[in-house]
């Protein structure tokens, strides 16, 4: 028997909604106030900005130029281009990105790859075709698996062994919300706010200077709440295997793929949630960090100074990095949990 759940386009508009609500600008820029709502890269999101409301078209075409450009099954995508012939001359956009993703490949261990494709679609979550793989099938699928071996060239060429395939759909959109923010500090907007499929970006503060207040999903995948962070000028982007998942044979199999065995990761977190300036960091680590487990994710925190992080682990427990313990508060069903705090050595 096999049951399927998605819950990426319900859980993160409610959870968008829950975070406008909080904006607490009522009253005060009402009439400077645009939203926008968009459907790419598979996902449901929603645009908030403060000021003028031409940027919302242009940040809507950015959107598309981007999906257009990283896509794995849109033909005329760079990354197409790429699976296809192994080798290919890229966007800038698309450059960029991947050598940015490689760098965070290169800083999780490979816990993150760019390579992890074919893996990943063996289990269904591209298609919808969900199975459970035969491991002799996963261990092949995994001797192609290795981000050391995408080859940058200094004229945007980028090339890949001939039984590869790569995708950036683990950073994809906190690239494009980095993007975004670009082009609303370019327009003059100083005030805004977009959730592009679970992945929450704030642009400066809200209009009456207090911080966003961001919510974070149960891990129960109910469209409720498990907390809130207050957060000014920075990204928010949870992963958790509450996402995407099926059921079979009263087994539960979700989306999250431990590269190093090609199974979903059995790491001891029901949710990730990264913080930071850098939506793309934060979009990669979030992932990679729920892979890891506790041990490893605390160390590679600690030894960082650049994103925090909220985990909330299988046994009920809330771990909390230093940088936003003042910043958080549970709610619903952990709203009587105390967090722990995580401290640099």
């Amino acid at each position: 028997m096999k049951k399927i759940k998605n819950l990426l386009l319900f859980s993160y508009a409610i959870l968008f909604i829950f975070t406008s609500g909080c904006a607490g600008v009522k009253g005060i820029s009402d009439a400077q106030k645009h939203s926008a709502t968009v459907f790419a890269m598979d996902t449901v999101m929603d645009l908030t900005v403060y000021g003028d409301e031409k940027v919302l078209s242009e940040a809507e075409n950015l959107i598309k130029d981007l999906e257009g450009k990283f896509s794995v099954t849109l033909e005329t995508s760079d990354i197409y281009a790429l699976n296809s012939s192994k080798s290919a001359v890229v966007s800038e956009e698309t450059y960029s990105l991947m050598k940015r993703g490689l760098e965070i490949c290169n800083r999780t261990g490979g816990v993150l790859d760019l390579t992890v494709y074919p893996v990943v679609r063996a289990w269904g979550f591209t298609t919808q075709d969900y199975r459970v793989p035969e491991e002799t099938e996963l261990k092949e699928l995994l001797a192609k698996v290795d981000h050391t071996k995408i080859l940058l060239s200094d004229d945007r060429r980028i090339s890949i062994p001939s039984d590869a395939m790569t995708d950036l759909g683990s950073v994809a959109k906190g690239f494009t919300g980095d993007r975004l923010m670009e082009l609303f500090a370019k327009k003059g907007i100083s005030s805004a706010l977009v959730n592009l499929g679970g992945n929450v970006q704030a642009l400066g503060a809200k209009p009456d200077g207090g911080a966003w207040k961001v919510a974070i999903a149960s891990p129960k995948g109910d469209g409720s709440y498990a907390g809130v962070v207050s957060v000014k000028d920075k990204a928010v982007i949870t992963s958790g295997a509450y996402e995407r998942y099926f059921e079979e044979n009263g087994r539960i199999y979700h989306h999250i793929i431990d590269t190093s065995t090609g199974y979903p990761a059995d790491s001891g977190f029901l949710s990730v949630t990264v913080i930071g300036k850098e939506g793309t960091l934060c979009d990669g680590l979030s992932t990679s960090l729920f892979a890891m487990g506790p041990e490893k994710a605390f160390e590679l925190w600690n030894n960082s100074d650049d994103f925090d992080a909220v985990f909330i682990a299988e046994d009920g427990r809330i771990y909390v990095t230093e940088g936003v313990k003042d910043d958080f508060s549970p709610l619903g069903e952990y709203a009587g949990v105390v967090p722990e705090v995580l401290y640099h050595d």
